[in-house]
């Protein structure tokens, strides 16, 4: 009875070991599965960041480029502005300079016309004096 009882003792060991060797394969099989989904959920955790991250630098690329465009934009028409202020100045000084020198030529025109005409009219006078003598 001993015997068997010392069988029965061993086989139940032997099943003990033999069923724990198998729970601990199976515990190590699922810690390896868990092990796995982690790294696959870290690696997409990763992508998802980087993609987060490199989308965060164009969309602050994009802004800083529009703010410089904005800002040359600007530069651009104020310097258009000036460009057209100073033409306008020097437009309206060289209309002024060119009216002048129009209002000189034309004094100086005039002047001239009326010594013609006065030098024209003592010669006419003078002649009348003349044909009223001859007659």
């Amino acid at each position: 009875h001993e015997r068997e009882h010392d069988r029965e003792v061993s086989e139940l060991a032997a099943k003990h070991a033999e069923e724990m060797e198998k729970l601990r394969a199976e515990l190590k099989e699922q810690q390896r599965h868990l092990l796995d989904e982690l790294q696959q959920q870290m690696a997409a955790t990763h992508r998802a960041e980087q993609e987060q991250a490199q989308l965060q630098s164009q969309t602050l690329h994009s802004l800083e480029l529009e703010a410089l465009r904005l800002t040359l934009n600007n530069m651009h028409t104020s310097q258009l502005e000036l460009t057209q202020s100073n033409l306008r100045k020097e437009k309206e000084t060289a209309l002024m300079e060119l009216r002048e020198m129009l209002n000189d030529k034309r004094a100086q025109e005039v002047a001239i016309l009326q010594s013609r005409h006065q030098l024209e009219w003592e010669r006419i006078k003078e002649q009348c004096l003349k044909e009223k003598e001859d007659l």
